[in-house]
Parts: structure tokens; C-alpha cells; sequence
């Protein structure tokens, strides 16, 4: 029986965030940039070191980079926005799409430049329900991936091009299916593993393709095999609801956290995690 890695995360900076959210490392630029999805923010850390806010005027599931580096896909509440040279322009229309209650929450890239994004209810009064959508960059036509989600959260394939991963997470489990890289279309939905001790957030995926997701209650990474959802590792965070991961660099994991409705001295930072494994590169939205 191999035996569960432990590692430690440590603060990356003393700022905290309301709802940290959607880290994405642009190796073309070598940006690293994150959400707040509450507050509607876009944050880009710079390879000089040099931190930038831009105020979106809205909830921002997620900030995905775009075909031409430097930009980005903006996730929003009632439509998908390209960020470029601190504008930002609306290019689809999702009112015909989510319901008045809904928002944006995680999304990414495939493989081929397709973007996966996701819906959920902001009112929960209208209980917990959305979709995954994916939006083709040639046609421009979206279409609904996976119907009735319940939290549409963390998003990865493997390197060859056949799988893919998804966390529903309200559904307490994370999802393996069948893809399609010409088609674009996902299939043969299973049950990979199930989380306790918290809910399945925001994942990525490493280069040998075992999957990273953030338990949301949890206060934690896990490290999961993609065939057999058996648990490799788990990093320890400092904070109770840990929002999503990517790897800053060949080696370093980047973290997410919330802060809303908590008091937890870390709750909201981001923080870093050295981890025995090698980052995957990031896939670009073709718009």
C-alpha cells in the first residue's frame, strides 16, 4: 500500500480576497493571474513582480487566456467579455443562456482552443442548478456540454487528448469522461471518486496527468489518479475554503482561497506548495 504524501502550503502574500478564484499561469507572458469572483476583480502578477487590478463592474467566474497572449476571456454574469489593453468588450450575450439568478463560475480552455465554462445559481433561493457550456471560437455557436449541474466547478484533460475531468461540487465527487478533441463533445460520464471532509472546487492537471483539486470545507489539495481516482497526496493549507489551484512554475503549485464569512488569519490568501510532480502547460481559448 503506497503511502499518502504530505506537503505544507505557505502564504504568498498577506492580502485576502472575499472569493479567490480561477489562477492561471500564461507561460507565453509569464503572467500568473487569478479572479475575485465577488468583487468582480482581474488580477495579473507580472514577471517583474509587479501586481495589477482591474475592476470588472461585475462577478467574474473566471479570467481564461485568450489566442492573442496577453488577453483574456472574461466569465461574467450576462455575457462572455475579451480583456485587452485594460478594456474589456462584450463578445457573446449570455442572457439567453443562464437564468436572472445564475453567474459564471470556473472555466477553461480545452485542448483545441474550445471554452468550457460553467453556471450556477448566485440566489440560492432558486435552489442549486446550471450547466456546462462550450463555446466554439470558429463558429461562435455554445452549446451545453453537461446539462444540470449542480456547482459547475474545476476543469482538465489529459495529454492525449482522450479524457475529461470534471467537479461537480455539489455532487460531493469528481467526474472522468470520454472526449472527443475534433468534436469538441464530452461522453461516457463516471464517477471517478468521491470527496469528504469538504466539497471538490477548482483542479488542474500535471504532466502525468493526476489530477490537483482543492477541497472547498476542506482546507486542502488532493492528489488523485486519473484511471482510479486513488488519493496520492494532499497538501495541507491554512485556510478552510481552498477555491482552486494551477502550477506557477515546473514544480510549484499557485492557491486559491475564500474569505467570505470566515476569520481564519488565512483565510482568502493565496498561497504556494513545492510539490514532487511537473506542471502542465495551459490551454489557450481560440478567441
Amino acid at each position: 500500500m503506497t503511502e499518502v504524501k504530505h506537503y505544507q502550503a505557505v502564504p504568498f502574500a498577506e492580502e485576502k480576497y472575499m472569493l479567490g478564484e480561477g489562477p492561471a499561469m500564461d507561460r507565453r507572458t509569464g503572467i500568473l493571474s487569478y479572479v475575485d469572483i465577488k468583487k468582480g476583480r482581474f488580477y495579473r502578477i507580472m514577471p517583474d513582480g509587479g501586481q495589477l487590478c482591474f475592476e470588472a463592474g461585475q462577478m467574474i467566474g473566471a479570467a481564461v487566456p485568450g489566442a492573442e497572449p496577453g488577453t483574456y476571456i472574461f466569465c461574467g454574469v450576462d455575457g462572455l467579455y475579451r480583456f485587452k489593453d485594460g478594456t474589456m468588450t462584450k463578445i457573446v450575450d449570455l442572457d439567453g443562456y443562464y437564468k436572472p439568478w445564475q453567474r459564471s463560475n470556473d472555466a477553461k480552455a480545452d485542448p483545441t482552443g474550445r471554452l468550457y465554462f460553467g453556471s450556477m445559481a448566485e440566489d440560492k433561493t432558486y435552489g442549486n442548478n446550471g450547466n456546462l457550456f462550450c463555446l466554439d471560437p470558429e463558429t461562435g455557436l455554445i452549446r451545453v456540454a453537461q446539462a444540470d449541474t449542480k456547482i459547475s466547478n474545476g476543469l482538465a484533460w489529459d495529454k492525449a487528448r482522450k479524457r475529461f475531468f470534471f467537479s461537480d461540487s455539489l455532487e460531493y465527487a469528481v467526474f472522468a469522461y470520454d472526449y472527443d478533441a475534433v468534436t469538441g463533445q464530452i461522453s461516457g460520464r463516471k464517477k471517478l471518486f468521491d470527496v469528504s471532509g469538504g466539497v471538490p472546487d477548482g483542479m488542474c492537471i500535471d504532466a502525468d496527468d493526476h489530477l490537483w483539486v482543492a477541497v472547498w470545507g476542506g482546507s486542502r489539495i488532493e492528489e488523485r489518479d486519473p484511471g482510479t481516482g486513488k488519493l496520492f497526496a494532499v497538501i495541507d493549507v491554512p485556510a478552510e475554503h481552498v477555491s482552486s489551484c494551477c502550477f506557477m512554475n515546473e514544480d510549484t503549485l499557485f492557491i486559491t482561497s475564500s474569505a467570505e464569512n470566515l476569520q481564519g488569519q488565512y483565510d482568502g490568501c493565496l498561497f504556494t506548495c513545492k510539490v514532487e510532480a511537473a506542471g502542465a502547460g495551459t490551454d489557450y481559448c481560440g478567441i
